[in-house]
């Protein structure tokens, strides 16, 4: 019987119907019967991971990736990208305009592109985009310890840092005191 095609749509689920299965249960077990080990699930799609992509160590800012959302919070969606930590994907950077629930872009499960924007390997943390057109930082890779506030290199002697251009008047003020310093 099992694969007999024939055989098995010329049968009528209505004559086996008793007090335990109905014609929907029926019917299912003739369609088993005629192609075993189908499954009936849709078709399950997964990540294509990076060749070479296994660790922290080896991503870089400006990679795009393929992913899958693993979960989805108020703030933003975590994506695994096959590195044994999920990124982080902020709710400002899951779409090109304003949304405000993440739920809106993505599900968990989702296979999804996203843009490597940090690596900070001492505290085990990426930022992800997934705005193509977002450009990494320039301090996007964090690869030495930081120093926690007060401490000082060069035997606490403070280094001269010359103002950056665009401060504006604020932050022109502050590093002028800091220079007087």
């Amino acid at each position: 019987v099992v694969g007999d095609s024939g055989f098995l749509k010329s049968l009528n689920p209505a004559d086996y119907v008793d007090d335990i299965f109905g014609v929907p249960t029926i019917s299912d077990i003739l369609k088993e019967l005629d192609k075993p080990g189908r499954d009936p699930r849709p078709e399950f799609k997964a990540a294509e991971f990076r060749e070479g992509v296994e660790t922290l160590q080896d991503l870089e800012p400006g990679m795009i990736l393929e992913g899958s959302v693993t979960n989805v919070t108020h703030f933003g969606a975590f994506v695994d990208i096959g590195v044994h930590q999920d990124g982080l994907v902020h709710i400002s950077a899951l779409s090109e305009t304003f949304i405000e629930d993440p739920r809106q872009v993505v599900k968990a499960g989702d296979i999804v592109k996203v843009k490597v924007m940090q690596v900070d390997l001492e505290r085990a943390r990426i930022g992800l985009s997934m705005r193509m057109g977002d450009a990494p930082s320039d301090a996007s890779r964090v690869d030495e310890p930081r120093r926690s506030r007060g401490q000082r290199g060069g035997g606490g002697k403070r280094e001269s840092q010359p103002a950056s251009e665009g401060l504006g008047a604020l932050g022109e003020a502050l590093a002028e005191a800091r220079r007087q310093s």
